[in-house]
């Protein structure tokens, strides 16, 4: 059974402020935990309700069994999903010069969690190893954005850094940036290396960041232009950040 006090500090995960203090995040569900165990991230502790077995077997880790009204009480889903995970954040160095022969997303003030998690996701499947973030993008350890990557937060590193000074330093490196003005996609020719630059959800790419791109790029769209409507009514605006980045990675993994 789960004390009062043990029951306290779980919850208290859920605060930035604490897991900035003690440098631990919790994690959920059978797939997020077991991608953890088989990563370079180290899992202390895991709360089980009966049914989840440890897909591999590590003596340092404390697995406790609790009930599922336990489980309910820890987690921050609506349904929990058989296992929480405490594991510790882990350190990464960013070293410029180990990036620029790879692929790389850049983040510029992203604030949902949902479309980091996203994003993440979306890196892992693309075979890219590391996301740049500014210090005011959504935290990587939120849990809304752990659920959201299903396990990929395992893969992926990500980074946050002032992203001028970043930009700055990548001499010679290409740094493409989606941007509404930019060269159509599908008609540019693309890196297999270099830097993609995400913006804001609302803003786009912040203005003091724009020097630094070298390569605007934009996802044309198809629908019909608002000139060409009696009724006013034109195509979407614009493409959520996700899958922004999803058709722009696909695109330069297609075409490099």
């Amino acid at each position: 059974m789960l004390a009062k006090n043990e029951i306290k500090y779980i919850n208290s995960l859920k605060l930035k402020k604490t897991r900035e203090q003690e440098g631990l995040f919790v994690a959920e569900g059978v797939k997020i935990v077991n991608d953890l165990l088989h990563s370079g991230i180290k899992v202390k502790t895991i709360y089980s309700s009966r049914n989840f077995q440890l897909s591999i077997f590590n003596y340092h880790i404390d697995v406790i069994r609790i009930k599922e009204s336990e489980l309910n009480r820890i987690s921050s889903l609506n349904s929990p999903n058989e296992v929480l995970a405490i594991c510790e954040i882990p350190k990464y160095d960013l070293d410029p010069a180990q990036l620029t022969p790879k692929l790389n997303i850049v983040l510029d003030t992203l604030q949902d969690p949902g479309n980091l998690g996203t994003i993440i996701r979306i890196a892992d499947w693309f075979g890219i190893e590391n996301i740049i973030c500014s210090p005011e993008t959504v935290e990587v350890y939120n849990p809304k954005v752990i659920q959201a990557t299903m396990g990929s937060i395992s893969r992926v590193k990500v980074h946050y850094t002032d992203l001028g000074d970043f930009l700055k330093g990548l001499s010679g490196s290409k740094v493409y940036g989606a941007v509404l003005d930019g060269a159509d996609l599908y008609a540019t020719k693309l890196s297999d290396k270099g830097f993609i630059v995400i913006g804001n959800e609302s803003k786009g790419i912040s203005p003091e960041l724009l020097p630094y791109i070298t390569d605007k790029i934009r996802i044309p769209s198809f629908g019909t232009p608002v000139s060409d409507l009696k009724s006013g009514i034109s195509t979407a605006e614009s493409l959520n950040a996700a899958i922004a980045t999803a058709v722009i990675c696909s695109e330069f993994r297609r075409s490099a």
